[in-house]
């Protein structure tokens, strides 16, 4: 029996954790994956105060696990199938046991949402910057989506590619200012305006893309046998297994606590209905949901 569950280790995750340790409660976190969550695959971390210099995703996610597991928190790497959060006892089933607590943390974010077009699966199509970007030293790669996310691994590649093509649905970039002067100052970054990808065609790699004028619905093929697609396209949050919440577009109401709408289950980040999904959100839902989740166990 655990004081608190915590369910992901993204910084929400993690900081929550930390905080319902430092109450002297017993903490687990449970984490499919690795800590860190999607900041952990990212380029660059950027505006989170107090940052380290040249911080990347990966020295990141490293930070905090080495922080959790220093305050004494236990991480285990399991993937959860099933919660029964109703009740004084919450119960979290994994693909290995299950678990007993008297409060329980939702932190398991998003997964990057997928475009749904054929030819998706194909090699070289939804790619990671940091992972596969020098794979595509010198060659052509296509950045799926205009917002801060997207053009911030778009300036990554553009270090790394020969050519970088960033493909937005809106008439320009979504992203933050400085973003947008960064990626101007590239010469070989390409803005594709108000189109999006609809398909992409090859026998096993990519070899031809087709995208769509979002105005007009004219189709434009592109060969391009050696490039490498990237898609940040948004995320989809991780909650399907929540069936006992009702939610809002798929995210989880919460209040100033960061509870839920069931007594002892507290939601925090990503997953969570908000405006602002950003690190430094992220970790300021994870203090408040696990300060709050000590206070009531």
């Amino acid at each position: 029996m655990y004081d608190i569950i915590v369910i992901g280790a993204g910084p929400a995750g993690i900081s929550a954790a930390i905080y319902g340790k430092s109450r002297g409660k017993k903490v687990l976190v449970l984490e499919k994956n690795q800590v860190g969550g999607l900041i952990g695959t990212v380029s660059t971390v950027t505006h989170y105060t107090a940052i380290v210099k040249e911080e990347t995703g990966k020295t990141f996610a490293k930070r905090m696990k080495e922080q959790a597991i220093g305050a004494g928190v236990e991480i285990r790497y399991e993937t959860v199938t099933e919660t029964m959060l109703a009740g004084e006892r919450k119960k979290v089933v994994t693909d290995i046991q299950q678990y007993e607590s008297r409060t329980l943390i939702l932190a398991n974010g998003g997964s990057g949402r997928m475009l749904g077009i054929p030819g998706e699966s194909l090699k070289g199509v939804r790619l990671n910057a940091p992972k596969d970007g020098l794979d595509y030293k010198g060659k052509n790669v296509y950045v799926i989506g205009g917002a801060d996310g997207a053009v911030k691994e778009a300036l990554y590649l553009a270090g790394i590619a020969g050519k970088v093509t960033i493909v937005c649905v809106e008439d320009e970039l979504a992203c933050i200012q400085e973003f947008k002067e960064k990626a101007a100052a590239f010469d070989n970054i390409e803005i594709m305006p108000h189109a999006s990808l609809t398909a992409v065609y090859g026998s096993e790699a990519v070899e031809e893309l087709e995208f769509t004028d979002n105005k007009t619905g004219k189709k434009h093929m592109v060969k391009d046998a050696e490039c490498g697609v990237f898609v940040y396209a948004g995320i989809v949050p991780n909650t399907q297994m929540y069936t006992e919440l009702k939610l809002d577009g798929g995210y989880i109401p919460v209040d100033d606590s960061m509870q839920t709408a069931i007594p002892g289950v507290f939601a925090a980040g990503d997953i969570c209905v908000k405006k602002v999904r950003q690190v430094a959100t992220a970790v300021a839902d994870g203090a408040v949901a696990g300060i709050q989740a000590a206070a009531v166990c």
